[in-house]
């Protein structure tokens, strides 16, 4: 008999499960479709070149106008072998085509994950789903705009640093250098590949990309009681030897760019903390006007000193 109970209970629990997975199948065919609709859509051509190429042309443009200001006023990349050049504008069509679609692979997320939360979960958890796109792509634009013009001039700026430099010790031994030079040096030119100079590129955007995430992370962490405004504040020391650490490996050594990332990344966590502490005040909001917590109550200590003194009486 209770064999039986048991496996009709199971029975009856595999209903929900397998309805589950078909509905997460759903969600997952659907985010697919369009991320491959967004794919297609950087091989479309405009003025006879793919949207991808435009795009390439575009993250590839801070190496282009570095080695324009450099003097170079034909600069070109190359790329090796026969498959490169196509991988590349796959690849940037896939970045971009996530990006193009992630609009609609979180609304996939959302109706599949909202069904089984709370009214206010639900309210506390969409802010953070529209708010995390929208850091990172301030974020990249930061990398695009600010982060890999100043990499790209003081990586590419070692050869026309150790020309200068070059020239003035040339100068000083009255062309004995330069005579050297001539005879032994070989020619040493930039000949960069498409490939390899937009990986730097990319690199650099998802790295602040996710940086920028570093806001919605801890407020998410504090509307969920893992973190509080306090907690990081005490910490905030050896957050700035994080952050610190953090700029040495994702950027080149140098200084500047490296002292931008610190500036801007310690700024966020000095905001998150703000951010926090906004949450915490709401939430004791909240508590008070449910009747939980009072202005008038006193210290929970002294007053179980108070029902102490009171039972000795």
């Amino acid at each position: 008999m209770s064999t039986s109970d048991d496996t009709d209970e199971i029975e009856a629990s595999s209903a929900p499960l397998i309805e589950h997975l078909a509905e997460l199948r759903t969600r997952l065919i659907r985010s697919v479709l369009a991320l491959l609709v967004a794919i297609t859509f950087f091989f479309i051509p405009i003025q006879g070149d793919f949207i991808a190429e435009h795009v390439m042309n575009f993250l590839l443009n801070p190496v282009v106008q570095t080695l324009r200001d450099l003097g170079d006023e034909n600069p070109a990349l190359q790329f090796t072998a026969p498959q490169e050049y196509l991988f590349t504008l796959f690849r940037v069509s896939m970045v971009g085509g996530f990006a193009l679609a992630f609009p609609v692979i979180g609304f996939q997320m959302w109706r599949f994950v909202a069904p089984g939360l709370y009214r206010q979960e639900k309210n506390a958890f969409l802010p953070f789903l529209i708010a995390s796109p929208a850091m990172f792509f301030l974020g990249a634009s930061f990398a695009q705009l600010v982060v890999t013009p100043l990499a790209m001039t003081f990586l590419l700026g070692f050869a026309d640093a150790s020309s200068f430099l070059t020239n003035i010790v040339s100068t000083a031994t009255n062309g004995a250098v330069e005579a050297v030079e001539k005879s032994n040096a070989a020619t040493i030119t930039f000949n960069g590949k498409v490939n390899e100079s937009l990986d730097i590129t990319l690199k650099f955007i998802m790295a602040f990309g996710l940086c920028f995430q570093l806001p919605v992370l801890l407020t998410l962490m504090g509307k969920a009681g893992l973190v509080s405004a306090e907690g990081l504040g005490n910490v905030r020391k050896y957050a700035m030897v994080g952050i610190l650490v953090l700029a040495a490996l994702v950027t080149p050594p140098d200084v500047i760019t490296q002292l931008i990332l610190f500036v801007v990344v310690y700024g966020l966590y000095e905001i998150s903390i703000q951010l926090v502490k906004r949450v915490e005040t709401k939430r004791e909001a909240q508590l008070r006007a449910d009747g939980y917590y009072d202005d008038e109550d006193e210290d929970p200590t002294i007053a179980e000193m108070g029902d102490e003194d009171e039972d000795r009486k």
